[in-house]
């Protein structure tokens, strides 16, 4: 398929997971939301990396993940999150955030099998793995906010439950 085709599936692929800002007030376990600077949202289905265990496997050895998925790792206290891809075999946009859901960085394309460390910075909780080149045209940036039932209520950015 030619360069306009490639261009028609991933305007697609966004059509799907840009809508506006969600009014639900209830969040799942097994996704993520993302509010956007532009007011729009994106959803994602996630797998949890919560056990130091889930963390050092990641997404390592899949060949392919689908596009509104993920994975969500979070640490127990706000720190200095690096990363690498040894043997990770796809592609990934790596979205930093805090204790807050806000995100503080985020890291494009991430080479698969490349050992060079990815500094996500120091405060991170979050980090959300999603397909390498999502973020940028799904406008995925500093100061977009996470919503998701890890992040605590008392200091969500955007809070899974209406106040």
């Amino acid at each position: 398929m030619g360069s306009s085709g490639k261009k028609y599936r991933l305007s697609l692929a966004l059509a799907v997971l840009v809508a506006p800002a969600m009014a639900q007030a209830d969040c799942r376990p097994d996704a993520v939301d993302i509010r956007l600077p532009s007011g729009n949202s994106v959803h994602f289905s996630v797998e949890l990396a919560d056990t130091p265990e889930a963390r050092a496997k990641g997404l390592m050895f899949r060949e392919e993940m689908p596009r509104s998925a993920g994975m969500l790792f979070r640490y127990d206290a706000p720190q200095r999150a690096t990363f690498w891809m040894k043997n990770t075999l796809i592609p990934l946009d790596m979205v930093f955030a805090d204790g807050a859901g806000v995100v503080t960085a985020v890291h494009s394309n991430a080479v698969p099998q490349d050992e060079s460390v990815i500094d996500g910075g120091a405060g991170v909780v979050f980090v959300l793995e999603i397909n390498g080149g999502l973020a940028k045209p799904l406008g995925i940036m500093a100061g977009s906010v996470l919503r998701h039932p890890l992040i605590a209520e008392d200091r969500a950015a955007w809070p899974c439950k209406a106040k």
